[in-house]
């Protein structure tokens, strides 16, 4: 690609973003086309149900919610979706010991009780977890769930040979030293031999940790943990038609196209305090065309995006001119960011990391991801609003959203030097092909960089493989990738959840690696070993803030931005919010319909 025309696309990017933030700069202030806060069409307005519920009143029983999609889940399957969107639409058909409280904003990433009469009764020093489940609950054929269906599916995660894909967090902190084989290989005779979860009978479930973990009930949260019923585990396609114990069943699914939910008429509502089973049934249609989707949802003929990762540039422009009262703008759970693998050299020094931090223009880069609104405020360090011990733009250790907002170039070659490559240095950017924001991003970091010498090239690769290509150490190592573009969110708000796969020396993996910096340092390390044995909020939120701290320092990462979305409702919709349970999006499980057409 010529630069003449890596430039030009650069120049459009920027354009659009700046037209999207003068929209959005109205749709705050309430003018334009549709009021800001309201709509004639009964649409509730411009942020209504941003971290507070909208028309909570107003749902109906009855009717079906239609949900659209640019991507299907990567499965159904509770024990191997990792897919932020997939986890929270699994609770229609799903339920676990405890999950998510379904309240907007913070509350809703708490932990509350589901198929248990109340959270854990812990003891022995954090290593015994004992749960009851709770009278009236049961599969989608009217038999009871025990406690056996909850520790079997829980099983499936260590069938990793057949059943890959999702977290593993229970089989990490149950059997860390991977003893257990699976229920498919298990030799005893119920296929039920995880020594380390005991079912004393049909209605009591108790866990047993080696060692104390504090956030082992968050892990309990996940719909990995969800029960599954012996009898009905189809294995590899248990995604094609999970067995309900949720209040819907799965009446249809064509991979990639369609799914359709009907109510579960065994499910009970006096047995389930979380789920109020609103709409009749339950539609999502899948596109292959992002504008597409767009254009049904402008259209009235879909509800909301599964996918909740914002509606697209042409989209997102129409939505604001003609129907800001449908949208809401939350700040999602993610932070997009560059990060400097240690085996690619100059990046093993220090000081050459942070010759790059300094030398980016940081608004220049919000920019090219969508500006302030759409894309979020200058990310100042590498944890999330939505984690305990976040301080959000408050720590900004390199004054990155303050004064060398627009980059620092006597910074940069100050710290140019100190690394021994005063004249500066070539290298490449490692970015994914079908990410278009960032391409863009890393159009904008290379052109930052030349003004310090840093000539680096981009290498755009297919985006379907990031597990094989930037997940692999040796390749990235052998393709000279000192900067790569990435983005995270957590698994479940805490530092665990979320930084423990990119910080810990233990994670780096030969493949599917998430530590991309490759980070080995024994302060981090050992900042992780005694959060996990830390078993009060106030201990824990201090060593989430230290290890934040301790990544900074060492200039392992360049943050982009704390990410937000543009995304929609329907003027149909009703008690819908967001919450920092799901990363930003809209709370799934309860929403309802206004009329049930």
């Amino acid at each position: 690609m010529t630069t003449q025309r890596t430039s030009g696309r650069r120049k459009q990017a920027l354009a659009a973003a700046a037209a999207v933030a003068a929209l959005l700069t109205t749709a705050a202030c309430g003018g334009g086309g549709n009021d800001g806060g309201g709509s004639k069409s009964g649409a509730a307005g411009f942020d209504a149900a941003n971290n507070k519920a909208a028309q909570a009143s107003l749902a109906k029983k009855g009717g079906t919610l239609k949900f659209g999609g640019a991507q299907d889940a990567d499965s159904w399957d509770t024990t191997r979706g990792y897919y932020g969107f997939m986890w929270n639409f699994a609770r229609y058909y799903s339920r676990q010991l405890v999950t998510n409280k379904t309240e907007p904003g913070k509350a809703g990433a708490e932990v509350t009780p589901d198929l248990a009469t109340s959270t854990a009764k812990v003891s022995d020093g954090g290593k015994t977890y004992t749960y009851t489940l709770r009278d009236g609950s049961t599969w989608e054929d009217g038999k009871p769930i025990t406690s056996k269906d909850v520790k079997y599916g829980i099983e499936r995660v260590w069938a990793q040979d057949v059943l890959s894909g999702g977290p593993v967090y229970l089989k990490d902190v149950l059997d860390p030293k991977g003893e257990y084989k699976g229920p498919y290989k298990d030799t005893s005779k119920d296929k039920l031999g995880l020594k380390a979860i005991t079912t004393p009978d049909d209605k009591t479930i108790v866990f047993h940790l080696p060692k104390a973990n504090s956030d082992f009930e968050e892990m309990l949260a996940l719909v990995s943990a969800s029960p599954v019923r012996q009898d009905k585990d189809t294995k590899s396609k248990y995604g094609l038609k999970p067995f309900s114990s949720g209040p819907y069943k799965f009446e249809s699914y064509s991979p990639g196209k369609s799914l359709n939910l009907v109510r579960n008429t065994e499910w009970k509502q006096s047995a389930d305090p979380i789920r109020k089973a609103y709409p009749d049934k339950i539609s999502v249609t899948f596109f292959s065309d992002a504008n597409q989707l767009d254009q049904r949802l402008l259209n009235g003929d879909l509800d909301l995006d599964i996918n909740q990762t914002g509606m697209s540039p042409q989209g997102r422009t129409t939505a604001l001119k003609e129907h800001k009262a449908n949208l809401d703008n939350p700040v999602s759970g993610y932070i997009r960011y560059a990060t400097f693998p240690q085996s690619v050299k100059p990046f093993n020094n220090e000081h050459c990391r942070k010759a790059v931090i300094y030398g980016a223009d940081h608004v220049s880069l919000q920019t090219a991801r969508g500006g302030p609104v759409a894309g979020g405020d200058i990310g100042t360090n590498m944890l999330p609003p939505s984690v305990a011990g976040a301080e959000g733009q408050k720590y900004d250790p390199y004054q990155l959203a303050t004064s060398n907002k627009n980059g620092n170039v006597a910074k940069a070659k100050e710290e140019l030097k100190a690394c021994g490559k005063p004249s500066g240095f070539s290298t490449t950017i490692a970015v994914r092909n079908n990410k278009p924001v960032e391409v863009a991003t890393a159009q904008s970091l290379q052109a930052s960089l030349k003004k310090i010498g840093i000539n680096a090239q981009i290498d755009q690769y297919d985006g379907s493989q990031t597990t094989g290509i930037i997940g692999s150490p040796s390749n990235v190592a052998k393709k000279g990738y000192g900067i790569i573009i990435m983005g995270w969110g957590p698994d479940f708000p805490s530092v665990q959840g979320f930084g423990l796969p990119l910080w810990d020396s233990k994670y780096i993996l030969p493949s599917g690696n998430s530590n991309y910096a490759l980070i080995k340092d024994k302060a981090i390390d050992g900042l992780f070993d005694q959060y996990v044995n830390t078993l009060d909020d106030a201990g824990k939120t201090k060593i989430s803030t230290q290890i934040n701290h301790k990544v900074m320092e060492g200039g392992y990462y360049l943050p982009f931005v704390f990410e937000k979305f543009i995304n929609w409702r329907s003027d149909n919709l009703a008690n819908v919010y967001t919450t920092d349970g799901y990363s930003g999006m809209y709370d799934f499980v309860n929403l309802g319909l206004k009329s049930a057409k």
